[in-house]
């Protein structure tokens, strides 16, 4: 599947809405009968623009309603650190996400935990010591004004 039409497209967008929804009422919004929508869906998912589903979870409901964002410079960036950091962040549940970052700095890394104090333990303890972490600054969210979830 090279190209996506623009029922393509909208299936992807009430699926990103709506994982839940019933394979009927997907075909009644895009304008198919069932059969073709689920073929689609199936062709959708092959093709890898479908990766999964599931719950979004409501993290505040969790107690993991504080949100860091920590800008993290490397000592070294060869493609062995590089490595070793990505394998060793991945292991690290209250990273919600990490991007290498073309910047002055390397990663930004998305943190939850359940307020200061936890962030402060993770950050002491976990994200200092990741390989080849030579510096860390924070960012604390204030309000999460939009968020994909």
């Amino acid at each position: 599947m090279d190209v996506l039409d623009k029922i393509d497209r909208k299936i992807l967008e009430i699926l990103a809405q709506d994982g839940r929804i019933t394979v009927t009422e997907l075909a009644k919004q895009v304008g198919l009968s069932k059969t073709p929508c689920q073929l689609r869906m199936k062709k959708l998912e092959d093709a890898g623009y479908i990766t999964g589903y599931g719950a979004i979870l409501d993290p505040e409901r969790l107690g993991e309603g504080h949100i860091a964002f920590v800008q993290v410079t490397l000592s070294d960036t060869r493609s062995e650190a590089l490595n070793a950091f990505n394998e060793a962040a991945r292991q690290i549940r209250e990273i919600e996400q990490c991007h290498m970052i073309a910047s002055h700095f390397d990663y930004l890394l998305k943190i939850r935990t359940r307020d200061m104090a936890n962030y402060r333990k993770v950050l002491g303890e976990k994200i200092s010591a990741l390989p080849h972490v030579a510096q860390t600054s924070t960012f604390v969210v204030m309000e999460a004004v939009k968020d994909r979830g």
